[in-house]
């Protein structure tokens, strides 16, 4: 692999950037960073939600529900229902089987990296897709008083209500695993996906190595704003982002990543950072590929 593009990944706007990405760049040049802040361990199953939704997109499976894998079948939960067991957490049989298999993997002492790199290799992605962190880093909204795991808040209190604290439970001592760093500092180019930047990118930024891996790239570093037409299209980014006292907007997108970032792609004006203003809405696949071209070729033009 010549220097890859690497792109910071979290929830359904950083796996459509992924996808734009690998189109652009092309197979084997891609390294997507996911976060697993969100990861769950439920029914005997270890599920990867971001690595795996990231690995589903560029796989070209991604169901039109814009989660799991597409035409999948939910015969186990119908199952398990009927056992009397409650479902709050929905998984599709075969999505079910991708987290049997990567609990036994991890079970049998093989770090998380590896065990997501055999499913990467068995859906047949063209591009290499890492967890954060090879140990638990769970992230934990404060609403409604009480704190919820991130999966629990989002299903179970249906993301409602104002977050009242956020905390990434084992960053402290966590590391990236070292082919997340090594892609970083090798990398020609570091884009931030268009994700929660506090729920999706807090979280990876929180890991032991990885801010210190982008401040100390020679790779320019470019994030995408999740903010379109002033708008969030999906989850709790305007609540996160209140909770950390910064507006709803592109600017606040900004000032939440600071001195990390060399350059900002938004659909509106931001000052203080050099921007590229263009569309960002990523709802085609032409729309994806553009958005993609367009923030690595701004990176590059940063360089």
């Amino acid at each position: 692999m010549s220097a890859p593009v690497v792109v910071l990944a979290g929830g359904t706007g950083g796996a459509k950037l992924a996808r734009g990405m690998l189109d652009v760049v092309g197979r084997g040049e891609l390294v997507v960073v996911a976060n697993t802040g969100d990861d769950i361990e439920i029914y005997g199953a270890y599920v990867s939600p971001d690595p795996d939704l990231v690995t589903f997109w560029l796989a070209d499976r991604i169901d039109e529900r814009g989660w799991g894998l597409d035409g999948d079948t939910f015969h186990v939960m119908d199952g398990l229902r009927e056992l009397g067991v409650e479902v709050w957490f929905n998984l599709g049989d075969r999505d079910l089987a991708i987290g049997i298999e990567r609990a036994r993997a991890l079970d049998g002492g093989t770090r998380l990296t590896e065990a997501h790199a055999h499913i990467v290799a068995a859906l047949g992605v063209g591009a290499t897709v890492l967890p954060m962190s090879d140990t638990p880093v769970r992230t934990r909204l404060m609403a409604q008083d009480r704190w919820w795991p991130f999966q629990e808040f989002m299903i179970k209190a249906h993301g409602a209500g104002a977050v009242q604290d956020v905390e990434f439970r084992g960053a402290r001592g966590a590391s990236a695993p070292p082919e997340a760093l090594a892609a970083i500092a090798t990398a020609r180019a570091v884009v931030i996906g268009p994700s929660n930047p506090i729920a999706s990118i807090g979280p990876i930024l929180a890991t032991g190595g990885i801010r210190d891996a982008l401040r100390g790239t020679r790779a320019p570093v470019v994030a995408i704003s999740p903010i379109v037409r002033g708008e969030v299209l999906k989850g709790p980014t305007a609540a996160c982002m209140e909770w950390a006292g910064r507006p709803v907007s592109a600017a606040g997108v900004a000032a939440i990543y600071g001195d990390l970032i060399d350059g900002l792609v938004a659909d509106d004006p931001v000052g203080g950072v050099p921007l590229f203003q263009t569309e960002v809405l990523m709802d085609t696949p032409e729309a994806r590929r553009a958005v993609a071209a367009q923030a690595l070729r701004f990176a590059l033009e940063l360089a």
